[in-house]
C-alpha cells in the first residue's frame, strides 16, 4: 500500500512529535511532521504564519502538506493537531484508511497535556486562557480524531517509548 506506514493524529501535548520520532526509529523508518513541512514551505515558523498570514492561510498550507506527505512519505507521519478539521484532509485520511492505512489517535487528558505543552506563546490557538482553549479544542476535535483513526492509544501515563511500543503491538495485530 502506498503512503505512510503509520499516521499519528491528536491534540497538542499528545506526543505526536516525540512518539513519531521514537516509533520511526524503532521501525527503522523515516519520520516526517507536516508542521515542519509547512514551516519550510512558508519560510517561517508556524506561529509567524498564524500571526502574519492568518489561520486560513495556515490551514491552506496544512491541507497541501498533508496531501503531499500522504502521497510521498512511506514512514511515520505526524500531523498537526488541527489538520483533521479540513474536509479534504478528512477525505484523504479516510481514503488512506480505507486502503488499509493505519491512523493512530494519541489521546491525552488536559492534566497530562498541560505540562507537556507548557501552554506557551508558540501555540497560536491557545492564546488567552490556554487550559480552557485546549479543552474547547479537544471537545470539538475528539469526534474527528476518533472517527478518522484506526487505533487509539491513551498517552497520559506513558513515556514516548511506551507509546511507540504500544502502537507497534496494536499495529501488528491489525
Amino acid at each position: 500500500m502506498p503512503g505512510p506506514r503509520i499516521v499519528l493524529i491528536g491534540p497538542p501535548g499528545s506526543g505526536k512529535t516525540s512518539v513519531g520520532r521514537r516509533l520511526a526509529e524503532s521501525l527503522e523508518l523515516a519520520w516526517r511532521d507536516t508542521d515542519d513541512d509547512i514551516a519550510a514551505t512558508a519560510g517561517k515558523s508556524i506561529p509567524d504564519v498564524f500571526i502574519e498570514d492568518g489561520e486560513a492561510a495556515f490551514r491552506a498550507l496544512e491541507r497541501e502538506a498533508v496531501a503531499t506527505a500522504l502521497a510521498e512519505h512511506d514512514g511515520v507521519l505526524s500531523l498537526g493537531g488541527g489538520a483533521i478539521l479540513d474536509a479534504s484532509t478528512q477525505n484523504v485520511l479516510t481514503a488512506y484508511t480505507d486502503a488499509g492505512g493505519c491512523v493512530v489517535f494519541l489521546d491525552v487528558s488536559l492534566a497530562a497535556a498541560a505540562p507537556r505543552v507548557g501552554f506557551n506563546r508558540s501555540r497560536p490557538l491557545l492564546v488567552g486562557n490556554p487550559r480552557q482553549q485546549w479543552q474547547a479544542l479537544m471537545d470539538a476535535r475528539r469526534p474527528l480524531y476518533e472517527g478518522l483513526s484506526t487505533l487509539t492509544v491513551k498517552t497520559d501515563d506513558l513515556t514516548p517509548e511506551q507509546v511507540a511500543e504500544a502502537i507497534e503491538e496494536l499495529e501488528a495485530r491489525r
